[in-house]
């Protein structure tokens, strides 16, 4: 009886994960096909090259759009890494007037929907000159109340020995935040800090109102550009550069939990 339990599940687990991964597979299938195929619908086709990949290459700006990406996720993560942890730091460590009462307004913007930030943001990012630049792709999303407050709970957990030690030795503030601290809360730093490039590395709505030329156009938007050019009825160059960009994100993926199961592990381990 438990083994037909058992074969029942894996059979069900089996037909979920084809489910999910067949379009997927299907994408990166008819990436391989001519274009007159797909049109006809001829998936069964044996004509399979690269040759999508390579016109996606020197055709479109795909590259430039990924650059385009890594910059603008590279630097909010950077900049959210830096002032969340010095926020967070503060609201664990330091004792000053209406502590509580601010933390607890950093909670209440998390309520507060992006879509209705738009419009001023957009305004303040237009009256300083930043459409279409880095500066108005990043700068607004520098800080995160999130990242604040998983932070602040991360340096909450530090056992009070470690910060008296950290008191006796006489260490400062910022000492005491780099030396200790941020060692001790390796593995949510790195989480936070992948959770917050990937996030950004898929925003797709604020690009999309805030930059108008390939310059500084990211990878979601870019491909959405591409299907209103020319290149839109080129089917299997356009399903190329989608997997280009699939395959970035999940290299992305296993880089980021190759590096957080090790720092866990590395966290696990300290005695």
């Amino acid at each position: 009886m438990t083994h037909i339990k058992n074969g029942s599940r894996y059979l069900l687990l089996t037909v979920v994960a084809v489910a999910l991964l067949f379009p997927i597979l299907l994408g990166i299938w008819a990436s391989l096909l001519p274009t007159k195929d797909i049109a006809a619908g001829n998936f069964l086709s044996t004509n399979i090259s690269l040759n999508n990949y390579w016109q996606a290459f020197v055709t479109t700006p795909i590259i430039r759009y990924m650059i385009n990406s890594f910059v603008t996720a590279g630097l909010i993560t950077i900049g959210q890494l830096v002032l969340c942890t010095l926020a967070a730091y503060a609201f664990a460590f330091i004792n000053f007037r209406y502590k509580k009462q601010l933390f607890f307004a950093f909670l209440v913007t998390m309520m507060l929907p992006f879509e209705a930030q738009i419009i001023p943001n957009f305004q303040t990012v237009k009256a300083f000159g930043w459409l279409d630049n880095y500066a108005g792709l990043t700068i607004p999303f520098f800080t995160s109340a999130f990242g604040v407050f998983m932070l602040r709970q991360a340096f909450l957990q530090i056992p009070a020995d470690l910060v008296d030690f950290g008191n006796y030795l006489g260490l400062g503030r910022l000492q005491f935040l780099w030396k200790i601290a941020v060692p001790y809360s390796r593995s949510m730093l790195i989480t936070f800090a992948l959770y917050t490039f990937l996030t950004h590395w898929n925003q797709y709505l604020w690009p999309l109102i805030t930059t108008f030329s390939d310059d500084f156009r990211p990878v979601q938007v870019g491909l959405k550009q591409l299907q209103s050019e020319d290149t839109f009825a080129n089917w299997g160059m356009v399903m190329a550069t989608a997997i280009i960009v699939l395959l970035s994100t999940l290299a992305l993926l296993l880089i980021g939990q190759k590096f957080f199961k090790r720092n866990l592990n590395a966290g696990g381990t300290k005695g």
